[in-house]
């Protein structure tokens, strides 16, 4: 008598798999690779995202420059008044742009206007990088036309990281046409270094006054390091106008 002989578990289980595989990919599957989608995405959106500080832009930042009292190239402000404040800067420096738009107009109007305070600004040429050498020479090009002040405000609105680009000579050609320059004018003066020499005596002069740290200022003589608050300024301005005074 023949008997029948039962098959073996594992049979009707590879069978299942062979249909289940034969049906699509699992639940899990479809899951895990939506997660990875959605997590590429997410990855591209940071990347090109106009705040990352590490992507150069792709634009010019617009903006409105604050006027500077009797502006002349690199200078505001009456050349006798009592007190006279040197900024040592690097146009790379975020200390340096934070100091320019928190403390610096403040300044521009309670005393510079007043005819209380000269400024004076210089670069630390290449402090930073290449690119700090470029954008002081190129805003000294941009006082040429007397618009040096419109151009160093227009380099810190656009900062956006050290030596990535942001401050390569195709952008600061294009900050100038944002500044309506004559670029008949401007560029010869950026591709030929007018002010190359300029910068680099302003380095040397910051270091033999003991400038390590960007910004750095000199209040009548007296060096003062960072970009400290307008009060803590104000504190320094008024005591040196009270000692001219003596």
């Amino acid at each position: 008598m023949k008997r029948d002989i039962p098959k073996h578990p594992r049979s009707r289980q590879t069978a299942k798999e062979r249909r289940r595989r034969q049906k699509g990919p699992s639940r899990t599957l479809i899951i895990i690779g939506i997660v990875g989608l959605a997590l590429a995405l997410v990855g591209v959106l940071i990347v090109s995202s106009p705040q990352n500080p590490f992507t150069p832009p792709g634009t010019v930042v617009a903006i409105t420059p604050f006027p500077r009292p009797a502006a002349n190239q690199n200078a505001m402000g009456d050349p006798n008044a009592p007190v006279k404040i040197e900024e040592y800067s690097d146009f790379q420096c975020p200390a340096c742009a934070a100091f320019y738009r928190d403390t610096e107009k403040l300044i521009a109007e309670q005393y510079v206007a007043a005819s209380k305070v000269y400024f004076v600004y210089h670069s630390m040429g290449a402090w930073i990088g290449p690119e700090s050498a470029g954008a002081a020479e190129a805003a000294l090009c941009a006082g040429d036309q007397g618009k040096f002040w419109d151009y160093h405000d227009l380099l810190f609105a656009n900062l956006t990281g050290e030596n990535i680009g942001a401050f390569r000579t195709q952008r600061l050609l294009a900050f100038g046409e944002a500044l309506g320059l004559a670029t008949g004018e401007f560029r010869p003066c950026l591709d030929n270094h007018k002010y190359a020499s300029q910068v680099a005596q302003d380095r040397v002069e910051g270091e033999k006054l003991g400038v390590k740290v960007t910004p750095t200022f000199f209040i009548n003589g007296k060096k003062i390091e960072g970009a400290l608050s307008f009060a803590a300024f104000q504190q320094e301005i008024e005591s040196a106008l009270a000692a001219a005074k003596q």
